[in-house]
């Protein structure tokens, strides 16, 4: 039995008795002495590595990918009895840590003080005495009303730690509940709630029906101080809107890891958005337990157990 490992991380999975573990290039087609592999792991791959492993290994029982979203995957062609597994949940740590450190960036004014650095300015604007709650802005997440759009195991990972630090958290799902103790709305309320909200973090994938879901109908009903991050999908996001909404003051400061299209062209006008911080989708990047998500897989597939996170198909 044969599992495909990619060149584009270490990786070092425990496998059953009797696997051999390959590494391969993962920006080129696969070679004809793999074909025969039963398991293959995608993480960064090339359209032509996907198209390769679809139309040659006969023998393949499962697709492993390191990533949350298998759009590309499941796009590739692979045979219908062929698992594909997501890897949702790879990302949680590090997307919850990039959402966070995009957010206090802006509420505690960083970019602003980085500017005054390289003036040499000891700004008296952002230091010394400074109100808690400030008239027009958000300085904190102490009190602060946070709403989560979709609500999935990034944002149950991020959720407590705003929590920890004071904010109000709660989320919004396809349907109404509880989850992990929050409080979740469903999406067809989320118009109705929006205006009390100070921050809005946007991790929704990129589906047809999430496509501009923050448009300007979303962000005009956000109060003028609101602060939105988005490290979901750029799709999800109407750039446009949000750059006039920015230009207008009419939302208080956005940060966003990712964009429609990536990269973001360099004459795009929303580079220079007011009160703006973007990062190049460097939230993620990095599965956190990748080796243990593909042993587990694995062994599930020899035992014919559930295959964890498997896309329906």
């Amino acid at each position: 039995m044969k599992i495909l490992l990619p060149d584009t991380m270490p990786l070092d999975p425990a496998l059953p008795q009797g696997w051999e573990a390959v590494t391969v290039d993962a920006r080129a087609e696969i070679p004809a002495e793999h074909h025969d592999a039963d398991v293959l792991v995608i993480w960064g791959a090339s359209r032509r590595h996907l198209a390769s492993a679809a139309e040659h290994l006969d023998r393949l029982r499962l697709v492993q990918s390191l990533s949350a979203g298998i759009d590309g995957i499941l796009a590739a062609g692979f045979r219908t009895d062929v698992t594909i597994a997501a890897g949702a949940g790879l990302h949680s740590l590090t997307v919850s840590e990039h959402a966070l450190a995009l957010l206090l960036s802006l509420l505690r004014r960083l970019p602003e003080a980085r500017e005054a650095q390289a003036r040499h300015e000891w700004s008296t604007e952002l230091g010394g005495l400074q109100p808690l709650h400030p008239a027009g802005r958000i300085t904190t997440l102490i009190g602060a009303k946070v709403l989560i759009w979709g609500f999935g195991q990034i944002a149950r990972t991020l959720a407590p730690t705003l929590t920890a630090l004071g904010a109000e958290v709660r989320g919004v799902a396809r349907s109404a509940g509880t989850r992990d103790g929050y409080p979740v709305i469903a999406e067809s309320d989320v118009l109705d709630e929006l205006g009390e909200v100070d921050v809005l973090i946007d991790i929704l994938p990129a589906t047809e029906a999430t496509a501009g879901a923050v448009g300007r109908e979303v962000l005009a009903a956000l109060p003028d101080h609101a602060v939105l991050i988005n490290v979901g999908r750029g799709a999800t996001v109407d750039q446009v809107a949000l750059r006039e909404a920015l230009e207008a003051g009419t939302l208080g400061s956005a940060g966003i890891d990712v964009t429609d299209p990536e990269p973001l062209p360099a004459e795009d006008p929303l580079w220079d958005a007011p009160r703006f911080l973007i990062t190049p989708h460097g939230a993620g990047g990095r599965p956190v337990g990748a080796d243990e998500r593909i042993s587990a897989n694995v062994r599930a597939l020899v035992d014919g157990a559930e295959i964890l996170h498997a896309a329906a198909r």
